[in-house]
């Protein structure tokens, strides 16, 4: 888990596009936070972010990137998606330039949502668009979860840190989430699907 937001975190783009509006994921923290019975001064300490910051985000008024995010998932037990995904109805489309996106603040990586975990399931699906340069750095989720992906275009290094394999079009991998992982593009224009699945 992150232990301090990323430096620059405003400057660094971490933005939600359309389709993640900051009211969503206010309500979606202040939400999960009351679930888990936690204080905003406690919920902030364990997620490593100032209490402003956390203020800021339940207040809809922060710029929150992809590891901030992360890093209260992690602290509230709650799958990503929760922060993101509204109720959809029973069939839904998602066009390739549309869905709620995240941007991680120090590499050109971003992860889209496509499916929310749904009642009685674990699991949640992202399209990732990633660009050589850095690489996405993971600290570990919430013990038990297992990361799946499959590139689509391009090539990158994807697995856990230090045991990474470089995939291709089509290349599948399966590696524990709860260890510290890396997804760092080798090409531009990389994509891939990716699916969280938690215990």
């Amino acid at each position: 888990m992150a232990n301090t937001d990323p430096p620059g975190e405003a400057v660094a783009a971490a933005a939600i596009k359309s389709g993640a509006p900051l009211d969503v994921i206010a309500a979606s923290l202040r939400r999960e936070r009351h679930r888990a019975g936690l204080s905003l001064t406690e919920v902030a300490r364990r997620a490593g972010i100032a209490k402003s910051t956390l203020s800021q985000l339940e207040s809809g008024t922060g710029n929150p990137s992809l590891e901030t995010l992360w890093a209260l998932c992690v602290t509230l037990d709650a799958p990503f998606s929760r922060l993101l995904d509204p109720p959809r109805p029973e069939t839904h489309v998602i066009r390739a330039d549309e869905g709620p996106t995240v941007a991680a603040a120090q590499a050109d990586y971003q992860a889209t949502l496509l499916a929310g975990c749904p009642p009685g399931a674990r699991r949640d699906i992202y399209r990732i668009a990633a660009e050589p340069g850095h690489a996405r750095a993971s600290e570990p989720h919430t013990p038990g979860v297992v990361e799946h992906v499959v590139i689509g275009a391009g090539r990158a290094l994807v697995g856990v840190a230090g045991q990474a394999a470089e995939l291709g079009p089509g290349d599948y991998i399966r590696y524990p989430g709860d260890r510290p992982h890396v997804f760092e593009a080798l090409e531009p224009r990389t994509q891939a699907v990716l699916m969280s699945e938690h215990p």
